[in-house]
């Protein structure tokens, strides 16, 4: 079963769904880029320019078993899919669940221009969260924020070590999500591609509240792992 989460017009919802193939959309870059990593080495692979952008924000409950989870409200322009599978192993699921919030808490900062938020500060950690910050500054100073529909998919933690830091992965496509202008409302469309299909690699780590905090990303840009048939 697959745990699917819809951020959009104020609200969240939470389902229990068969598996769906992925096709949408996910981060704030507006299709393309290459390759890189936030708080590892390289550069962005989620921007907002035909390269760049992010975002997310606080909440209440999503559903009985997250008591403390965030509620998302991203702008009405934006709309986001977070779509994970159960493993049954108690650590990896609150990793995996974590590292979903995650993905919200970025997009709610591009979205903001604020890349200090309290779900970027709860979900994020050392370099991971000083590159993410000083990404949203850039992005907002170059008057670009994000908009239309963004989908995260295929989580899966790949290591866990001794209960306190673990590696997992994602992917994120990207062929809906676009870049827009700030003053004008202008979005910056560009034509869909195998680029627009990210696989995010990552660390975290448990801290003394619980939550796992991403410490460390990269991604790649086209990977087959993510692209659809």
């Amino acid at each position: 079963m697959t745990i699917f989460i819809r951020t959009g017009d104020s609200t969240v919802k939470r389902h229990t769904l068969p598996i769906v193939a992925a096709t949408a959309a996910l981060l704030l870059t507006a299709c393309g880029a290459s390759e890189g990593g936030a708080g590892g080495s390289g550069n962005d692979a989620s921007s907002t320019t035909a390269d760049d952008a992010q975002s997310r924000a606080p909440s209440p409950s999503a559903s009985s078993a997250d008591q403390n989870a965030p509620v998302f409200a991203p702008p009405s322009d934006v709309d986001t899919v977070v779509q994970r599978d159960p493993t049954g192993n108690a650590t990896k699921d609150a990793v995996l669940r974590d590292v979903a919030y995650s993905t919200q808490a970025r997009l709610e900062a591009f979205a903001k221009g604020d890349g200090r938020t309290a779900h970027m500060n709860r979900y994020f950690a050392a370099q991971a969260l000083t590159y993410w910050t000083q990404r949203v500054a850039k992005i907002w100073k170059d008057g670009l924020t994000v908009t239309d529909h963004y989908r995260f998919f295929d989580f899966a933690v790949t290591d866990v070590l001794n209960a306190k830091t673990a590696t997992a992965r994602y992917c994120e496509d990207q062929t809906t999500a676009y870049s827009k202008q700030i003053k004008t409302g202008k979005i910056l469309r560009t034509k869909p591609s195998d680029n627009d299909f990210i696989l995010i690699t990552l660390q975290a780590a448990k801290n003394s509240h619980g939550d796992w905090q991403v410490t460390q990303q990269n991604w790649k840009k086209g990977n087959a792992a993510c692209v659809p048939g």
